[in-house]
């Protein structure tokens, strides 16, 4: 598809043969008692060669306004809007200079040009007969000719596309439009045509391509912009959707369609922006409930039901309540399977429940989907640390007691194991061996737990008791002294163990 920009160019590098046929045919025509029009002239053709655009539109204003009549400044003065991109602005232009000399071929073969990528092919038509009438060089009567032929054959295309979209073929009717866009290139018509038929066969992204050259081509198309809003509000992109819907505002503040559009949208926005500071701020909860609202907000747009949800997923996992998680993030990767922030925040949902095979097969599905993810690869070791080690020592299942466990839990827990297990409640010789080591495992996970230091290496899959994981640490080796590490130990206070157990 050729660009704007890219005809703009052509059009600049079109400038120097221009001139010099104008040169030709310009007999320097003098306005004004000081011959100022003529040095506006002049300064704005060699600015306009030196590619100082700007500067020589400034002149050519200059030499119209001085002298009104003076075709070739309106023509030179086009010549510059073109070069910039502005095709609107020159049109006006190159009319005047064929309502001052009818018989300026070159002028009225540049706009039936402008009027053919405008989509006006009757008045396309119209200038290329003429100029074939005229008295034309040899090159602009094989471009006239051309040209004409061409527009015969876009209007027949233009008639068929408006066939195949009435009888709702958007497929063929695209593949028509695509071969009139690409001569027609400012056309608003076939490009808004094109985009609703993009949005029927689901392509919202071009779609939303051709809205925006749309929105752009012409000043006051607020249906473009209010298209565009409701595009992006049914792929879930609120901010996008809030963006549009205040341009089409901006040039009506009245629309009655953008209008009611954009409260929805703002109140959407305004929830989803509180929702995501509750969780900046760690209000898990409160932010669950704000992304509840979401919901109830917009029903009716399964994107923002699902952002919702994977918002809900990823506060119930920060905020440890791995079983509501769980649930909640494999509703959402019900229809997306692919979704990596979810499966990474199951997988962490998977580690807070000690289900940790399961975190590694979420872990190993969200890699194939980023390779590069720091955050995957370090949980999933997490997790294989953590799957390891649940099948040796367990510190909080020794203590029976969860791993989000306070300290008051944790001590409260290893107490009553304490006073169960001591081994001098046990007079047989194999049942009080066994205390023993019951007992010394309670002491352990107490220590381990209650010591913010050790209990972080545990948690990170790293056994504080273990020599081996101390690589060749020396840490607490009085544990694995047997029992008698422990005498002279109150488990219950300080001081000598002097508890004594009443039985009835």
């Amino acid at each position: 598809m050729v660009s704007i920009d890219h005809v703009a160019h052509k059009i600049l590098t079109y400038i120097p043969y221009v001139f010099v046929l104008m040169d030709m045919r310009y007999e320097g025509v003098k306005c004004g008692k000081d011959g100022s029009v003529d040095n506006h002239m002049e300064m704005g053709k060699k600015l306009l060669a030196a590619g100082q655009l700007a500067d020589a539109l400034s002149h050519f204003h200059a030499a119209v306004d001085g002298d009104p009549k003076n075709y070739m400044a309106y023509y030179r003065r086009a010549t510059v809007f073109l070069a910039m991109g502005k095709s609107k602005s020159a049109l006006p232009d190159l009319s005047k200079v064929i309502e001052l000399k009818p018989d300026f071929t070159s002028a009225r073969l540049q706009r039936g040009n402008l009027l053919l990528k405008q989509g006006r092919l009757d008045e396309a038509e119209s200038d290329f007969k003429k100029v074939l009438k005229s008295n034309p060089s040899d090159k602009e009567q094989s471009e006239a000719h051309s040209q004409l032929t061409k527009s015969d054959e876009l209007q027949r295309l233009v008639a068929q596309s408006r066939s195949s979209f009435k009888s709702k073929d958007y497929a063929r009717a695209t593949a028509q439009l695509d071969t009139i866009i690409e001569t027609c290139v400012w056309d608003v018509v076939s490009r808004e045509m094109r985009a609703e038929c993009f949005i029927e066969l689901g392509e919202m992204g071009k779609a939303i391509s051709d809205l925006k050259a749309a929105s752009k081509l012409r000043n006051d198309n607020t249906q473009a912009f209010y298209k565009l809003s409701t595009i992006y509000y049914n792929l879930g992109d609120h901010e996008m959707s809030l963006n549009e819907v205040r341009e089409c505002l901006k040039l009506d503040p009245d629309h009655k369609q953008c209008y009611s559009h954009y409260k929805q949208v703002k109140k959407l926005n305004k929830q989803i922006q509180s929702a995501e500071e509750l969780i900046q701020e760690q209000r898990y909860e409160d932010a669950v409930s704000k992304y509840e609202q979401v919901m109830k907000t917009e029903p009716n747009v399964p994107q923002f039901s699902l952002l919702a949800k994977e918002r809900i997923c990823h506060a119930l996992t920060q905020g440890q309540q791995a079983d509501r998680a769980i649930s909640v993030c494999s509703e959402v990767l019900q229809s997306n399977p692919e979704n990596v922030n979810v499966l990474k925040d199951r997988a962490e949902a998977y580690i807070q429940d000690e289900q940790y095979e399961e975190a590694i097969k979420d872990y190993d599905a969200a890699a194939k989907h980023s390779e590069n993810d720091r955050q995957i690869k370090e949980g999933r070791e997490k997790a294989q640390r953590l799957l390891k080690q649940s099948q040796k020592r367990d510190y909080y299942k020794i203590l029976g007691v969860k791993r989000t466990a306070q300290k008051k839990e944790i001590i409260k827990a290893y107490r009553k194991l304490a006073q169960q297990w001591h081994p001098d409640n046990f007079q047989d010789p194999e049942e009080k061996k066994k205390a023993e080591k019951k007992f010394i495992d309670i002491a352990q996970a107490k220590e381990v737990l209650t010591d913010p230091e050790m209990r972080t290496k545990f948690d990170h899959g790293e056994d504080p008791m273990d020599p081996e994981s101390q690589q060749g640490g020396h840490h607490h080796q009085h544990f694995h002294r047997g029992f008698q590490g422990f005498q002279g130990f109150n488990p219950f206070g300080s001081g000598p163990f002097n508890f004594k157990f009443n039985f009835n």
